[in-house]
């Protein structure tokens, strides 16, 4: 089986011979068909999933919505691959939301983004691959500034050109340093918002990894750069390359910070293994 695309139109071939057609406007489905001498066979579920998949209906990071019209109330068939596929009837039509899954990082932006506001400084310490730069670009707006560190250079060249494909480059620029020296860059009580993303870089090599003994430094100094009324946040990694040291001794860090001056944070999500990313906020209080 073969499903072709052309704009709006799908269709899909067995054999090369067009067996359904499907019309697919903005996320709203016009027109879904199966040749009757091929129904009840599987065909209609077939075309659905590609023409779902290819628009990013399963994506975990994507929120998406589908509608259709309501099939015919003497159509099981129908109602049937509605339900198989998600779609509910709300409001006189078929829709199918999907919401991105809640991720340790994605947890973290939605935090930052309730909690830091437009115009400020923000540092990303551990940069990787950019994405995180590119978020904080995001809440920065345009008259704030993000500055990337990495101290792997491909991670500093990758987030320089992410931050450039998406117009960002005025206002976020990455460079080469270890994270324990983040003060280079951003001046002590200078920062709205640090944060760190500890591991690996993806798509590197593995055994190249933060550690305990850069960790500790580089959080110390993160506080150090905190404005009041800041944020730091950091997504702490355990596992079979990395071990729990890291974990281990960030948590306490973080754990044995005093009172009078922080709001420690500490975010599990229950039902995941121990060795899940586990996100962390420090917010440093206004005296």
């Amino acid at each position: 089986m073969q499903v072709l695309h052309s704009g709006e139109e799908y269709t899909l071939l067995k054999e090369r011979i067009p067996i359904g057609q499907a019309v697919l406007r903005e996320g709203y489905l016009a027109s879904f068909m199966i040749d009757p001498a091929w129904r009840r066979r599987g065909y209609g579920s077939y075309l659905l999933k590609e023409i779902l998949r290819s628009n990013d209906g399963f994506s975990p990071v994507v929120a998406t919505t589908f509608c259709a019209p309501l099939p015919q109330k003497d159509n099981p068939a129908a109602w049937a691959l509605a339900k198989k596929f998600g779609f509910l009837a709300r409001n006189g039509i078929l829709c199918r939301q999907r919401v991105p899954d809640l991720t340790a990082v994605e947890l973290t932006h939605r935090f930052l983004a309730q909690r830091v506001a437009p115009g400020g400084l923000y540092l990303d310490a551990t940069c990787g691959n950019g994405h995180d730069t590119l978020f904080l670009c995001g809440l920065a707006g345009e008259n704030g500034r993000v500055i990337g560190l990495d101290i792997q250079p491909n991670a500093v060249r990758n987030t320089n050109a992410l931050l450039a494909a998406h117009g960002m480059a005025g206002t976020g620029q990455a460079y080469c340093c270890d994270h324990r020296e983040l003060l280079r860059y951003t001046p002590p009580g200078s920062a709205d918002c640090v944060i760190f993303n500890f591991g690996w870089l993806p798509g590197a090599d593995h055994a190249i990894h933060s550690t305990a003994a850069s960790t500790l430094p580089a959080l110390q100094a993160g506080l150090q750069a905190l404005r009041p009324g800041g944020v730091l946040a950091a997504v702490l990694y355990s596992g079979k390359v990395i071990g729990t040291d890291e974990k281990e001794a960030a948590l306490a860090y973080f754990r044995a910070l005093p009172l009078k001056e922080y709001t420690v944070l500490i975010c599990e999500f229950g039902n995941w293994a121990d060795t899940a990313p586990l996100p962390c906020f420090v917010i440093r209080k206004i005296q």
